[in-house]
């Protein structure tokens, strides 16, 4: 039997153009877990204390916000995306 280690995409959330490009992939499922998902490895990636702290968040209040079928308030995925340093950007969808 082989063992593997189990992939956390935080471990390769090492650069801002790395973490802009999958937090837009992931916005861009229509599935709203995904982009939850995807945060909550960029703060793993960032440290989840430091980011809740940030944030102004307890960290245990940011895992709840970043759980799968969780439904955050928006004011709190800003303060999230703005202690991660990244900001949200619309543009005219593509016909």
């Amino acid at each position: 039997m082989t063992d593997f280690a189990t992939f956390d995409a935080a471990d390769y959330l090492d650069s801002e153009e790395s973490i802009a490009e999958f937090l837009a992939a992931a916005a861009e499922d229509p599935n709203p877990d995904v982009l939850l998902s995807a945060i909550g490895a960029v703060a793993r990636a960032r440290g989840m204390a430091k980011v809740a702290a940030d944030a102004g968040l307890g960290r245990e209040s940011l895992y709840k916000a970043l759980a799968p079928g969780a439904h955050p308030r928006f004011e709190t995925i800003q303060r999230v995306l703005h202690a991660l340093g990244v900001r949200t950007v619309f543009e005219p969808a593509k016909a």
